[in-house]
């Protein structure tokens, strides 16, 4: 997970962690799917299942924790921002299980919308683009190349210092896009009480 706040034209990392949405302890993690593989259909939907709540608890926690230490920094959280898959899954846990592919998919998918709910839970608007057209929405919506913003994005990394994995640059652009989505982010991503602190 990265935060970014500040100028939505030149946003900053405030936060990063790695955000936990397996639970050892529950059957079936950290690859429920995979778990549930060979299974009867009716213990695979239950260890699925089990998988799925747990999922959703933690993302619960997770963002709410997260929501709550930047707001005690001073900052407002004003959305959320998630990658998307390209792939398609089949209606059914059946047809999921018979393919190894769509196996990796749902896996996956469980955690997005664990995120996803975790956000609607938390009242924080949702920003989502696919992945593979991250880098040409980014440069639609916030009008700028894409080579500029590739390089604010490795510039970005230089403030929480290495290492500053795909994945998390990934995480932040997504972020900007979720901040640069806020209707008067000038006027309203900060607390008014206490503006210098937030800037």
């Amino acid at each position: 997970m990265v935060a970014v706040g500040g100028d939505p034209n030149l946003p900053e990392v405030i936060d990063r962690r790695r955000v936990e949405l397996a639970d050892p302890a529950v059957p079936g993690f950290p690859q429920p799917y995979h778990a549930a593989e060979g299974l009867q259909l009716k213990q695979a939907e239950r260890l699925i299942g089990g998988c799925v709540d747990a999922a959703g608890r933690l993302a619960r926690a997770s963002l709410m924790n997260v929501v709550g230490e930047l707001a005690e920094a001073g900052f407002k959280p004003v959305g959320c921002g998630l990658l998307l898959s390209s792939g398609r899954l089949p209606g059914t846990l059946a047809g999921i299980l018979a393919s190894h592919t769509m196996i990796h998919t749902a896996e996956g998918e469980l955690f997005r919308d664990a995120l996803a709910q975790a956000s609607r839970h938390c009242k924080l608007p949702l920003t989502t683009v696919k992945e593979r057209e991250l880098f040409d929405r980014a440069a639609a919506v916030l009008d700028l190349p894409s080579d500029d913003i590739q390089l604010h994005i490795a510039e970005m990394g230089r403030s929480v210092g290495p290492p500053w994995r795909q994945d998390e640059k990934f995480a932040a652009l997504v972020a900007w896009l979720a901040l640069s989505a806020w209707p008067s982010q000038r006027e309203s991503i900060y607390d008014k009480s206490e503006p210098e602190r937030n800037r």
